[in-house]
């Protein structure tokens, strides 16, 4: 096997969240590494495609190689797909929005590059959990991040629940999501189940022109809820003791 000296480098690669929104959230870095690189794993190829052109990098795109790297990716490809840093090619990663290894399915390839001794480089770029987490008022020494909640509407109302209890044991802000299309009905669940003084924060379009980020009690949603359907939303609840 190589040593680490004659292996790529693994970079992972943040695109924007909202778009048109480069020069407000992206270093300079992310633009002058994406010029160096020809090989891209990403979540969406025409996704990937259209960021590298707003880019406006060096290289032509149709120069360029993606493989997908999703959800549904076997573990068993990640050696052919990994396979250029082994003769030392850097690769990029690229989630479809955001950071690429948080909530992203790029986590499995940094594992896979940590195990093969690869360098791993993560670039500045914009979280839509951490700008909520930030942006809420809520306890950042003590938070979790809990993906998607269950979609049927009593499993997931039982998971509110839980995360209330827990937000109250430990002090800890609870951060979660859901697909953009059911948002509404996620809000409209978490108002019903839990009590009026829990504080709960709507994080919609983070970093675009019509950001949206409020913090209320359960008590002040009930009498205005914002429409939250097919707009990228992030929420978080907190239950003071």
């Amino acid at each position: 096997m190589p040593d680490a000296s004659s292996k790529g480098t693994i970079y992972l690669i943040p695109t924007v969240i909202a778009p048109d929104t480069q020069s407000q959230v992206l270093a300079p870095q992310v633009r002058e590494i994406a010029n160096r690189i020809s090989y891209f794993l990403v979540e969406n190829v025409r996704t990937a495609r259209r960021f590298l052109s707003s880019m406006s990098i060096q290289t032509p795109i149709s120069e360029l190689q993606f493989e997908l790297l999703t959800k549904k990716t076997s573990s068993d490809t990640l050696p052919h797909l990994m396979k250029p840093a082994l003769v030392g090619q850097d690769i990029g990663i690229m989630s479809e929005a955001g950071c690429p290894g948080v909530a992203d399915p790029g986590a499995r390839a940094v594992a896979y590059a940590h195990q093969q001794s690869f360098r791993v480089v993560p670039l500045v770029g914009p979280s839509s959990i951490l700008l909520a987490l930030m942006a809420s008022g809520f306890s950042g020494q003590s938070f979790a991040f809990h993906g998607y909640l269950p979609i049927d509407r009593e499993k997931r109302r039982q998971a509110i629940k839980r995360l209330e209890k827990q937000s109250k044991q430990y002090n800890q802000t609870q951060i979660f999501m859901e697909t953009p299309y059911r948002n509404n009905q996620l809000l409209a669940d978490v108002i019903k189940c839990c009590q009026p003084k829990t504080l709960i924060c709507v994080a919609r379009n983070i970093s675009g022109s019509d950001e949206y980020i409020k913090t209320q009690p359960v008590c002040i949603w009930q009498k205005n809820l914002p429409d939250l359907h097919k707009v990228p939303t992030v929420f978080l609840l907190y239950a003071a003791k």
